[in-house]
Order: structure tokens, then C-alpha cells, then sequence
């Protein structure tokens, strides 16, 4: 089945355009915020005393919901809902403005972020101080108006879009994989193209200047990561006259297509692969891979090679142990290389019929059960309409094909790590796409990138910085937004906001 075309709209919105519409909008209507039970806060990872601090933040947090238009070139039109949250400033004396968290995805919720961040560490806790912490859930997710597509048959009989497949993905097996994302992507589309169709960055940053005028601010600051940083970066060019101080971790992307994703990201965990090679090294002793690095890479080639030739299944865990196992387990950040090298050696030392312990810890753990009256964290439906209404690379049978393999024979390793779907992921998406020319304002921005990172890959904050501006900061770790969750880091982050001092050099980041 050849790809679906799509039309491209003519979206370099500019920022006279995003903010002509100057009249009255309704007011945030606060409301009691939803009560959790505890087998919610369980979930979350919440029990004992950060039980109790989290009902206490909860005590201090405001909710409410306000009123935006489903279309912005008709702002008389259908209006959708979008759920907000305020954790007002402790230091009213001192208080600085509102600050508005996004965590990305796209199809993250942002609902309790304001909880969540001051409970990260006490350097995010300083933000509170002064600033009040805004909430929100952008349209698609969450308390806010969303629609989810009906469940798809992508992928199922098969364990090729599941987990680690056996021998190497063949182009019959691509090209059914091709198909059935045609006919899922399809299926949605269709299913509320009217709603889906507005969900884009552009509305969203619209719907954040929304919540900036509800709340009467001047100018609204932001604090963002991943895909987040792509909002952010829309709404600064969208709203340079109402932005404040903004910092992004984790940069997106810059110019997206879901090809050039999915190559920026391989290449990066193939090279942070190496990175792991080279700390095993240095710990011969206790793995046995050899040294140097390079030897250790030759040795992981050859058991993945092994794997791939020798597939076998534990008695005791019903997941077959393959090559893409290896590229799996190499392909893990390093928080979790020790745990990863055990597996490795593990796997190495010819296991016996049952799987041994670090393989078994890493492929069971400990799923955790989400209570039916918990809060949506994640929105599918929305993350694949936001993607996939900015994306206008091709989406060709033949182009995901090429690029699959260019990405094995360059990434031997960990090439394979991650789905043949994901590569494919816009095929047959029928909703015009809207491109959103992003430039440098000149407003006040810093941004965060990884030098080491594999899901924003550090090329990116570069190539970001190139068309927006800004300060970088480098963090010399390879942890998805973990400025934010070193305190360190993290108190160069509450000090931008609190001085409005740009930052340069590094920051060491998360270590195993």
C-alpha cells in the first residue's frame, strides 16, 4: 500500500497574526481539585511521608478550567476546555510572576507537574518560592477536552512491534508492519479529523497565552523539556511580547520528520553504546569483556551476532533472548549500565536452563498497577495527531525501508533498538500538515542539552540554538531532562529564574 498523501498548509504564523485577537476571553473557573486515593498515590510511587507532602501540596493547589477556541481562525467558533492548575508562590512578598511547566511527550500531562516539580528536589522547591507554578493539560490530554482513537490491530500475532524479534526483520515482514501503521493512522484520522486536525503547537501556544491573560500576567515564563521545548520555542516566536524567562532541557528536534527523529536518536545510542563499552572496560575485572573499549565492542558484537544465530527461551520467563536482546541491553542509559553489564555477562557465561538474576530483574520487574480513577499521564492519540500534523517528511514504504537499513548496517549494535513502526510512524495520515516557523526573538532563553543523551540528542540543542538564540548550558550526562532532577543542575535552573543571569559551561549531571 503507497503512503497516503498529505497537504501541507502554508503555517509560518507570525507573531502579529497569533496576537491579533486582543478582546476579552473568559476567566479560569477554579474549582476543588480531584481527590486521590491511595492506591493513586502508590502508583505514582507515592507512600509514607511523600504521601503526606503530596496531599499537603495538593491542600495548596488551585484548579480550575478555561474556556479556548477548538480553532483558532474561528475564535467565535466550538471552544474545548483546557484543565489548569496554580500552585501560588510561598515568598508573596518577593513573588516574581507565574512560571508554566510542560513536560512534553507530546501527550504529556502537565495537571499535577506543580506537585511533582517541587517534589523533585529542594532546588525546584526554590521556584515555588517566588514564583507561582502553573499546570496545565494541553488539549488532547488528560481533564482537558481529548479524543482517543479506537484500539488498532497494529502489530498483533506478531512480537515484532512487542519486544526483541527473532532473526532479522525481512521487507515482507516490513512492508505488512507498513501496511497495518497505513491502516491505523488512517482509522484515526478519520475518526474526529475536526478535533485531531488542532492539535498542533501553534494552538497549544495559544492556549498558553490564554491561560497567561486568565491569570492577568504581564508576560508568562516557561520551563519546559522534550517535546515541550519545541512548545516553547512556538510560543516565544508566536508571543515575544508576553513571554518572560524560559528555560528549555532536552532540546527537540529542530526541523521535524519522523525519518530524521528516528536517525538522530540511533545514531546517539549507538555512540552512548560506545560510551558503555569504555566504562566496562575499565571494569574487566569484574565483567571480563576485555579492554580497551574497542575490544569490548568486538565482544558484544559477537554475542549479539551469537544470539541472533542461537535464539533460546529461559523455562521460568517467556521472552526469547536474541540479538536484539544484546542491542537492547547495550542501548541502556548509564544509570542503568551495571545492572545492564551483569545481563551481559550473564548472557555470555552459557545460562542454564532458567534465566539468570540481572537478565530476569531487567525483563520482569516490578509492573505497577494503574487504579481505573487515576489521572492520564500519557495520551496516545494525542501524541501521534501532534507529531504527525508536523511532520512533512516522506512517508513512503520505500524511504522507511531505506532509512531501516542504512540504520542497521551504520548501528551494527543497537541499530534495531526501538521499532520498524516508529520509522514508518506517519504513513498514511490523511490531516493537512502545518509547519510552524520557529526564530530568534531575542527575548531572554536558556537552554539545557546532554552531551551524552539518546532521546535528544545533544546536535539538536546546537542546531536549535542556531535558529532561536539563547544560552547553553551543557549537562555531561546521557539522562532524558535531568536538569531538573539534579540538585545541582537543578539550582542553576531556580537561579535563572530568580536573577533572569544567563548561564554557560557545564553541568555534571547524573552519574551510575
Amino acid at each position: 500500500m503507497g503512503a497516503v498523501a498529505v497537504l501541507v498548509a502554508s503555517a509560518t504564523i507570525s507573531a502579529s497574526a497569533a496576537t491579533r485577537d486582543s478582546g476579552t476571553h473568559p476567566p479560569i473557573r477554579w474549582k476543588a481539585c480531584p481527590s486521590y486515593s491511595d492506591a493513586v498515590l502508590r502508583a505514582r510511587g507515592l507512600e509514607g511521608e511523600r504521601a503526606q507532602t503530596f496531599r499537603r501540596l495538593l491542600t495548596r493547589t488551585e484548579c480550575g478550567t478555561l474556556e479556548v477556541p477548538l480553532d483558532y481562525r474561528n475564535p467565535g467558533g466550538e471552544q474545548i476546555t483546557i484543565a489548569v492548575t496554580r500552585l501560588k508562590a510561598t515568598d508573596t512578598a518577593r513573588r516574581i510572576g507565574s512560571l508554566a511547566l510542560n513536560s512534553g511527550g507530546p501527550g504529556g500531562s502537565g495537571y499535577l507537574m506543580p506537585i511533582d516539580h517541587v517534589m523533585t528536589n529542594a532546588a525546584n522547591a526554590r521556584l515555588n518560592e517566588r514564583y507561582d507554578l502553573i499546570g496545565f493539560d494541553p488539549r488532547g490530554v488528560g481533564y482537558s477536552t481529548k479524543v482517543d482513537c479506537p484500539p488498532s490491530d497494529e502489530g498483533k500475532g506478531r512480537t515484532r512491534n512487542d519486544g526483541p524479534t527473532i532473526g532479522p526483520l525481512t521487507e515482507e515482514e516490513a512492508r505488512q508492519i507498513y501496511d497495518e501503521q497505513v491502516r491505523s493512522n488512517q482509522t484515526c484520522s478519520r475518526y474526529a479529523p475536526e478535533f485531531l486536525g488542532q492539535l498542533t503547537a501553534a494552538n497549544i501556544a495559544k492556549d498558553m497565552d490564554r491561560i497567561r491573560a486568565a491569570l492577568s500576567e504581564r508576560k508568562l515564563n516557561v520551563l519546559a523539556l522534550s517535546w515541550g521545548t519545541w512548545l516553547g520555542s512556538v510560543y516565544r516566536t508566536l508571543f515575544p511580547n508576553t513571554v518572560g524567562r524560559m528555560w528549555l532541557d532536552s532540546i527537540a528536534i529542530p526541523r521535524f520528520s519522523t525519518l530524521a527523529f528516528e536517525q538522530g536518536r540511533a545514531e546517539a545510542t549507538e555512540r552512548n553504546c560506545s560510551r558503555m563499552a569504555a566504562w566496562m572496560a575499565k571494569r574487566h575485572t569484574a565483567y571480563g569483556f576485555g579492554t580497551p573499549h574497542k575490544k569490548v565492542e568486538s565482544a558484544l558484537l559477537a554475542l549479539r551476532r551469537h544470539y541472533d544465530a542461537n535464539p533460546r527461551t529461559f523455562t521460568d520467563l517467556d521472552i526469547p533472548v536474541t540479538g536484539g536482546t544484546i542491542g537492547m541491553l547495550c542501548a541502556q542509559v548509564s544509570l542503568d549500565w551495571p545492572l545492564a553489564a551483569d545481563a551481559l555477562r550473564e548472557l555470555r557465561d552459557v545460562p542454564g536452563l532458567t534465566a539468570p538474576p540481572a537478565f530476569k530483574q531487567i525483563f520482569t520487574g516490578n509492573p505497577v498497577e494503574i487504579p481505573p480513577d487515576a489521572p492520564e499521564d500519557f495520551n496516545q492519540t494525542m501524541n501521534r495527531a501532534t507529531f504527525c500534523n508536523e511532520d512533512s517528511g516522506p512517508h513512503d514504504f520505500a524511504s522507511a525501508w531505506s532509512a531501516w537499513r542504512q540504520r542497521l548496517d551504520r548501528h551494527p549494535l543497537t541499530g534495531d533498538f526501538g521499532k520498524f513502526a516508529a520509522v514508518a510512524g506517519c504513513a498514511g495520515w490523511e490531516l493537512p500538515v502545518t509547519i510552524t516557523a520557529v526564530h530568534d526573538t531575542g527575548t531572554s532563553l536558556q537552554l539545557s542539552g546532554h552531551l551524552h543523551e539518546t532521546m535528544s540528542p545533544y546536535e539538536w540543542t546546537t542546531q536549535m540554538q542556531a535558529i532561536i538564540g539563547g544560552a547553553v548550558l551543557a549537562v555531561d550526562d546521557d539522562v532524558h531532562g535531568s536538569v531538573f532532577m539534579d540538585p545541582a543542575c537543578g539550582a542553576k535552573v531556580a537561579a535563572y529564574f530568580e536573577t533572569g543571569r544567563l548561564t554557560r559551561g557545564r553541568c555534571e549531571g547524573l552519574r551510575p
